[in-house]
Order: structure tokens, then sequence, then C-alpha cells
């Protein structure tokens, strides 16, 4: 059983393992099998399914039948018989049989058809030129390296779709990693060579469509510099959704191999977005582009301004060096920046702010400059810090979290006006 691709992205559930809920065909199916309304599935989006995925036409009444077997060998006895259109009496009949027929099938290709069925998707897949790898243990770290840059691309996607930018850094994060929360990750086959994930359209065809773009931006850009020298491409690119994260993605992936693919196959039943291609031209990159994409990676954390911000933000850690002085707090995001959290360096009378606010369970405001630096953490230039009233649901939720870190505060304490000590803000 593989592992998930992280929190947020869960395995294909041929991965998974086990029976479905509700009792299903052996061999199971994916999320969203036991569901599918035989009366609900187009035809021709099966057929388009089972044409993406290897299947093979041999034949049937024209105009009326398509008899379908599986890619390989082992699919001797094997057949699907799907109509051309849901006009003919038993369309329906049909279509139920060929979806229980893909459950039971040991053909690895019939689970990617039912997931583009269950729920419809856009899939991307990914091939590392690696060498063979005959152990299983030397594998283990080349299926890790495609998923996490495979991982680390589909976020910079889900970034730039969320707001362009040279440097996200923690910028958007939360609602990047929500939207690709529905994604599903098929086996890696190849020992790290292959990996194929679906998007669901409804919550992650905005984060694949600017993916798409900006890998295509980012192999005009690279070809760009290392035909003239200048970056000027890179530039430019990153309104098309280029930036330091999917750079740094491409680099781990081409990193230690020959070369990269990747490829995109919009969801037959969504149809290819406007503006885009019916079927998108893979991308490419070698490792002579590493030198071209590096520069550019630095380039855009170098040049990504600090951004001045007015944030609202609940105390949850303070530090300074001395019972008296200026200090340094952690305040968790509420409002004005789409950050988690950021460090503030605050002088004595702000620290004293900051420190009283946190115990009567109120939030605190503060302006300054939110440096790109370390990723958008650190807010600095920091003045006109106020506590901010809040609703008591708000406040009682605060000082619940008092409560629960009450150890550290009162060991943090210096005296009844003083909130100090704790590790590192």
């Amino acid at each position: 059983m593989h592992r998930p691709f992280d929190e947020s992205v869960r395995p294909h559930p041929r991965d998974a393992g086990g029976p479905l809920p509700g009792g299903s065909p052996p061999g199971g199916g994916p999320p969203g099998y036991d569901s599918l309304d035989p009366e609900g599935i187009d035809p021709v989006v099966l057929g388009a399914l089972l044409a993406r995925h290897g299947w093979q036409r041999r034949g049937g009444a024209v105009g009326r039948y398509a008899r379908w077997t599986p890619p390989g060998r082992g699919a001797a006895g094997t057949s699907l018989l799907v109509p051309e259109n849901a006009a003919f009496p038993d369309s329906g009949d049909l279509i139920a049989e060929a979806v229980t027929a893909l459950a039971r099938s040991a053909a690895p290709s019939a689970r990617d058809v039912l997931v583009g069925l269950a729920a419809p998707s856009d899939e991307i897949r990914w091939w590392r030129d690696v060498p063979a790898v005959e152990s299983g243990a030397a594998a283990w770290p080349a299926q890790e390296q495609l998923r996490a840059g495979a991982r680390a691309m589909l976020v910079a996607g889900a970034l730039a779709a969320r707001g362009r930018a040279g440097y996200h850094g923690a910028r958007h994060r939360r609602h990047a990693e929500a939207a690709l929360e529905r994604v599903l990750i098929g086996p890696a086959p190849g020992a790290g060579r292959k990996l194929t994930v679906f998007v669901p359209v409804e919550t992650g065809r905005a984060a694949v469509a600017t993916l798409l773009r900006a890998l295509h931006a980012t192999r005009d850009a690279t070809d760009y510099q290392r035909a003239t020298g200048g970056m000027e491409a890179f530039d430019a690119a990153v309104e098309l959704g280029v930036c330091h994260e999917l750079t740094e993605a491409v680099i781990a992936l081409v990193r230690g191999s020959e070369g990269l693919r990747v490829a995109l196959d919009w969801s037959p039943a969504a149809g290819a977005p406007e503006g885009f291609t019916a079927r998108p031209e893979p991308v490419e990159f070698s490792p002579g582009d590493l030198p071209a994409l590096r520069e550019a990676s630095a380039r855009y954390v170098r040049d990504e301004p600090a951004m001045p911000v007015r944030i609202t933000g609940a105390v949850v850690r303070m530090r300074r060096s001395a019972p008296t002085g200026p200090g340094t707090v952690r305040l968790r995001v509420l409002a004005g920046a789409e950050v988690p959290q950021v460090r503030v360096a605050l002088d004595e009378d702000a620290y004293r702010i900051a420190g009283h606010a946190h115990l009567v369970g109120l939030p605190v405001r503060v302006s300054g400059r939110l440096e790109s630096r370390g990723g958008f953490r650190r807010l600095t230039g920091a003045s006109g810090v106020v506590p901010v009233q809040v609703d008591e649901a708000e406040r009682d939720r605060l000082m619940k979290s008092l409560h629960e870190n009450l150890d550290f505060f009162e060991e943090a304490c210096g005296g009844d006006d003083e909130v100090c000590g704790g590790d590192d803000a």
C-alpha cells in the first residue's frame, strides 16, 4: 500500500485497498463508485476515458455499439460493450454492466476509468527519466522524490491561481492546500519513474489550468535564457503563474534524472477550459535547464518586495531576554494578511500591551511591513499596537487557548506587569 501524497492528497483507490462501504464488487472501486448512476453516465465520456487509458476498440455495430478490451496480455476474455450514445433503449443496462465489469476487472486502467466516472477529474502525469532500480529499498527514495515534487508543483499551481507573485512564501498556503483536499494520487510504478494524479474539476480546475499555463511559460522562459542569457522572460512569466515555488518543484524533479515530462488530459465530462486546447502538448525539462531554473528561483525570492500590512492577530508566544525592554511576539493572524502566523519585534510599551491583551483574551492590531525574506513570516517596523475588541465567542476561544497554555505563561511571567520568557518567538 502506498502512503498518501500528504495529508491533503488522498491515495488512489487502488492503493487504499479493502472493500468499499455498501459492498462493492470484487476488486473494489474508487470513492463515489457506489453512487454511480448508469443513467447519468454519458457513453461518449466513458468511451473517451477507455481510449485515454489504453483500452482498444475491437468492433461492434457501427453507429450503435463499440466493444472495448483492456490493454495488456492479461485481458483475455474481458470486454465491454458500450453504446455510442444514450438514445438506445438498452443503453442504461449496457452502461451498468460496463461499470460493474470495470469494478471487477484486474486491469489497473479499469480503476482509472472509474475515477473519471465517479468524480470528473483532470489527469496530470509525470515521467522522470531515471535508471531502472531492481532493489525495493533503492526504489523508495525515487518514489518519494517524485511524489514530493509532484505535490509541490500542484501547490505552486494553486498558489498562482490564488494570486500572481514571484515568491508566495507562506501566503495563501491554506487556500492552496484546501483546493487540493480532494485530489487522488495513483500508484507510482517503475521505481518512481511515473505518477498520475486526478484533480477534481469542481475544486481544482483553476489550479490545473494555471499550472499548465505556467509550465509552458517556464519552458519558454528557460529557452530564452539559454539562448540569450537574459532573465526578462522569467520576469514577464510571473503574470502567467511562474514563481519560485514552481521553479523549485521543477528543479526537484529534474535533479538526479535525465529529464522530466509533464502531460495533462482534461476531464472528458467537463471538456477543456476556455483558452486552452483540447489536447495540451506535454512539457519537458532536462538537466541542461537547471542553471536557468536555479537563477530564476533565486531571483524571484530576491526581488519580491515587502508588503505594508495592518494585521489583527492573537498572541501565541512571547519572548524577551530580560525582565524589561523590547521583546518578540508571535501572532496567529486573524485578519490583514494571508499567512497563518507572523513574528513581530516590539518595543517595551508595545510588548506590555500585547501581553496584557493576551491575558484578558483580546487580539491586537499592529501595522508594519511583512518581509519577503523568510517567506512573509516576519513583520518589521511595527507600530500602533492596540488591543481589539471581539465578540464573546471569539474572546472565549482565545481565553480557552490561554488556559490550555497556562503553565507556559506562568513560567513566562516576571511580575504582575510582565509577560515574557519561553522559546524563540
